[in-house]
């Protein structure tokens, strides 16, 4: 007797996960990037030969969608979004802030009830609403002990070999989560002790066409697509661990982006290439190699769904998402046809709520906080790319008119993204499109109400400027009272004990290179009572003093610590400076210390 299909599939999935030594329950290992776009990737078609081989072999071996998305263009939401299977909104999670009191399980919750092993490797503060996060394992820390490097290559396959080895020590399937910090800015660069495999010159890549043809550009761009070829040196680094520890064909694998490129208009943002990501699943027996689904529209918000689906399980009450599970084995479905997507604050906090949704072809913007005067903040405003757009401004129509958009958008924007991918031409006004933007709207506008979206007043009322607006300080308020709170709390939780103590001095240069090695002395003489403590130290750029990069060291009695930084190869005014704490949290560290000015040469 014939078995139908996708029962033989299944029958023989289950029969090499009982082979490989393990439960029948499959494996599930989870490969992030960070800030990569869709069309970097050579399987969905990069203009730049050799950018992602590993991932491109993956491709063949499993199925890729062509209609895959993110919900938000930035982190930490982001990434709340795919392990809790809930919208920003719905989890509260919509910034760079944590919730400790939560009415929902994450994946590594429903995972860990049935029996899973389950370990994250980076990004290990930005995955869960709070942290530290009852993970099985944090794969950071490697057998050692020691912190691994986001930016070291064979650490991602060390990671990966230690958790699988951990989960089979103690019998159990695994959900193993691997977060690789590539392409994410620092970007690789000349001389950097974590090389990739390959290099790229400012003459052969591609430019986006959301972005504009100058040498500057080009140049950070080279940075970005060598970090990529990183990044992809990684995933390879992580594969090989699994098929050496013998789990592979036990194993499902997926693979995202948890948002686009970090230049202008792609990271931060809701545009195509903002969100757009590429979803590669193997799934042995069952996903076709070599596969593409080209029809069905799926989001980061599917994700938990999917994998209950898979292992049999209740979805969580609340979750937003639902299950694609159907669609890995070849099966076809309907509703499945439209996106919706949302970015609500900054990592600093600032609030700039955006709502979209995309369907195969349009893509429809609602920015209620747009109104002539107030300027978009975000991340990406430190590239060399978007000051070049600045500089270019003066002379340059068509760039300062994009530099506009940038800066201070229009409350409403509809694409032809099937057309224009790059989202260069606003159709919202365009009389010839108007039936479909009264249709997105429509459907953007059912998604709020089904969803409970607290935009859904401004967006009833995007007529009305000062409704707009209304809604914009409400949010911007609450989320300035919730910061507050936030420090409050810390201040009162330690004592309010930050008192000045003498614990730590701090040395750096005099003068810094760009592309060089930082070097900061801190000088420690803690008494006996405090035992060992943490020391935050913080590398930052530019008169406002943004966080290049912040490491954690620790000290006991008294000795010398040397931390060394990274220098960028740009450096906002061409000014660094070193700060450090000693504690966890700033808010109720016992000493903050800062160094003198360090000027570029």
């Amino acid at each position: 007797m014939l078995l139908p299909p996708k029962l033989a599939l299944r029958l023989q999935f289950v029969f090499l996960s009982l082979i490989s030594g393990l439960a029948a329950q499959p494996n599930i290992l989870l490969i992030t990037v960070d800030d990569m776009s869709c069309d970097s990737v050579g399987a969905y078609g990069c203009r730049l030969e050799g950018t992602t081989p590993h991932m491109d072999r993956l491709a063949a071996e499993g199925l890729k969608f062509e209609y895959a998305h993110v919900q938000v263009g930035n982190c930490f939401p982001s990434r709340n979004v795919l392990l809790s299977g809930r919208y920003p909104h719905n989890s509260g999670i919509e910034g760079f802030y944590q919730i400790r009191e939560l009415d929902f399980p994450v994946m590594s919750d429903v995972l860990q009830e049935v029996g899973y092993f389950t370990g994250i490797r980076g990004k290990v503060t930005h995955s869960t609403p709070y942290n530290p996060y009852p993970w099985s394992a944090d794969l950071t820390v490697l057998p050692d002990g020691s912190k691994a490097n986001m930016k070291d290559v064979e650490s991602y396959y060390t990671s990966t070999k230690n958790g699988i080895a951990m989960a089979k020590e103690e019998g159990k399937p695994f959900f193993i989560n691997v977060n690789i910090s590539d392409p994410h800015k620092p970007f690789w660069r000349p001389g950097d002790k974590h090389p990739a495999s390959r290099v790229f010159t400012a003459e052969e890549v591609p430019v986006p066409g959301f972005l504009f043809d100058d040498p500057d550009v080009r140049e950070e761009l080279a940075l970005y697509y060598t970090s990529v070829r990183r990044a992809d040196d990684c995933v390879g680094a992580t594969l090989r661990a699994l098929e050496e520890s013998g789990t592979r064909d036990s194993t499902i694998v997926m693979f995202i982006s948890d948002h686009g490129m970090p230049l202008p208009f792609a990271k931060t943002q809701l545009y195509h290439h903002s969100t757009r990501t590429p979803w590669i699943v193997r799934w042995p027996g069952v996903t076709t190699a070599g596969s593409t689904d080209a029809e069905h529209m799926i989001s980061a918000v599917d994700f938990l769904p999917t994998i209950c689906e898979i292992l049999g399980l209740d979805v969580p009450a609340g979750v937003n998402g639902r299950s694609f599970a159907s669609l890995l084995e070849g099966e076809k479905e309907e509703g499945w046809d439209y996106v919706f997507k949302e970015y609500n604050e900054n990592s600093g906090g600032q609030r700039h709520p955006i709502r979209g949704v995309q369907s195969r072809e349009y893509l429809y913007l609602f920015n209620p906080w747009s109104d002539g005067e107030r300027a978009f903040k975000t991340a990406t405003q430190g590239t060399v790319t978007y000051k070049r757009m600045k500089e270019l401004a003066a002379s340059r129509p068509e760039i300062k008119a994009r530099l506009d958009l940038f800066d201070h958008r229009v409350p409403e924007e509809l694409y032809h993204v099937g057309n224009d991918p790059d989202c260069l031409a606003n159709l919202i006004d365009d009389p010839a499109h108007e039936a479909e933007a009264s249709n997105l709207r429509l459907v953007l506008g059912a998604w709020m109400k089904e969803t409970a979206d607290h935009a859904l007043d401004a967006f009833e009322g995007r007529d009305d400027p000062a409704r707009r607006i209304a809604y914009v300080e409400r949010v911007e308020a609450e989320a300035a009272e919730r910061r507050a709170a936030e420090r409050n709390k810390k201040r009162a939780a330690s004592g309010n004990v930050r008192k000045n103590l003498q614990l730590i001095r701090l040395k750096a240069p005099q003068f810094g290179k760009s592309g060089s090695v930082l070097n900061a002395v801190i000088h420690y003489d803690l008494p006996e009572d405090l035992g060992e403590q943490i020391i935050m130290v913080t590398l930052k750029q530019g008169n406002k003093g943004a966080r290049v990069e912040r490491k954690e060291v620790r000290a006991k009695g008294t000795g010398t610590l040397r931390v060394s930084f990274e220098v960028p190869m740009e450096v906002e005014d061409d000014v660094l400076q070193v700060a450090a704490f000693v504690g966890a949290e700033f808010e109720s560290s016992l000493q903050h210390v800062t160094s003198g000015k360090v000027m570029m040469e």
